[in-house]
């Protein structure tokens, strides 16, 4: 037969209505009462009703966490396994668990967001994304739902809290990096113009170039959909074209991989005559030959911090939203080299 709480009270010599206080973590009940309730609970092998208490409490201390597609696709980008690993932390040490979307299309993604928040399965909800056009985010918005997103929202920013890295800043300093080793024809690899992210950092890498004087020129932007239909025929083709570029900034480390198994098949010597910048600092980074320069922008940080926000925000819906800035560094490492004379225009 199942451990009821009046188990654990006339184990513990309290009330019922004291025990559900203890499990509800109420400020009013002594430490020591607290102490004393929960060895019991664990000796008789007690676990609370959560979904029960939830209709009392109008909680379920969860936290629902919407992936840019299918759970199975994303955690294959080592971005999502660590920005979980950091929102799963906070998580624990506030007693929430945590929900993920399965969904794999965006419509599928956006009825179990409806769900979640119609059937109150969670308390709040975190975006791992942040796209230009986002009915999620809308959604949510229209419910006065707690969330909050990592990522730049593209709209409604001031009422939205949201934890990102100051992604046209980083991005210059990339561009700014490769200029001073006299690199003019750098390309900028796997825009999407859908999110957010991608916006800022091709916003930076134009800043960099124009402080330079250098014309910005629309065949050295490779976008991401382009990658994946043309794939490696159409690097192959704009990295041994008539004018390539000699530095790639790229959107995250495994595209960088990618392109530099693919400089390697072309017999083009990294970094001698292409330098590659990339972002994430993943660490399959430091293994690679050369070892690849990548933007640290603490995946961790930016998923606990996230969580923190919410879980501020379900505690006291009144908090005002707010932007948390985590920091970003370039680690240098072996994949970037001065340009060699003459092969500047």
């Amino acid at each position: 037969m199942a451990v009821t709480i009046k188990d654990v009270a006339k184990a513990a010599a309290v009330s019922p209505s004291t025990v559900s206080r203890v499990i509800a973590d109420h400020p009013h009940i002594s430490e020591e009462t607290k102490k004393r309730v929960r060895k019991e609970m664990k000796k008789l092998g007690y676990h609370p009703n959560f979904q029960a208490r939830s209709l009392v409490v109008r909680s379920t201390e969860a936290i629902g966490i919407v992936m840019p597609n299918s759970a199975t696709q994303a955690l294959q980008n080592p971005f999502f396994p660590e920005v979980l690993r950091g929102i799963s932390m906070k998580a624990h040490e506030d007693k929430f668990g945590v929900y993920l979307t399965t969904g794999i299309t965006d419509d599928e993604i956006f009825e179990q967001v409806v769900s979640m928040v119609q059937g109150r399965r969670v308390d709040g909800i975190i975006l791992l994304y942040s796209k230009t056009d986002d009915k999620i985010m809308k959604y949510l918005l229209e419910e006065n739902f707690p969330f909050t997103v990592i990522g730049r929202p593209y709209k409604n920013a001031e009422r939205i809290t949201y934890v990102d890295n100051d992604n046209i800043y980083i991005t210059k300093q990339v561009t700014d990096y490769l200029i001073n080793l006299g690199h003019s024809k750098i390309a900028f690899i796997g825009v999407n113009l859908d999110y957010v992210f991608t916006i800022d950092r091709l916003e930076g890498y134009k800043h960099a170039l124009h402080e330079a004087g250098i014309p910005f020129d629309e065949t050295y932007i490779i976008h991401e959909q382009c990658l994946k239909s043309e794939g490696k025929e159409g690097i192959t083709k704009f990295l041994s074209s008539h004018e390539p570029p000699t530095a790639l900034v790229v959107a995250d480390d495994f595209m960088a991989i990618e392109l530099m198994s693919y400089s390697e098949e072309l017999n083009i010597k990294l970094p001698e005559e292409i330098s590659i910048v990339s972002f994430n600092d993943v660490p399959l980074t430091e293994h690679m030959k050369p070892q690849l320069t990548s933007v640290n922008i603490d995946i961790f940080q930016l998923g606990f911090e996230a969580a923190n926000c919410l879980i501020e925000i379900i505690k006291n819906p009144k908090t005002l939203s707010k932007r948390i800035t985590i920091p970003a560094k370039m680690v240098e490492r072996k994949s970037c080299s001065a340009i060699e004379a003459g092969t500047k225009h």
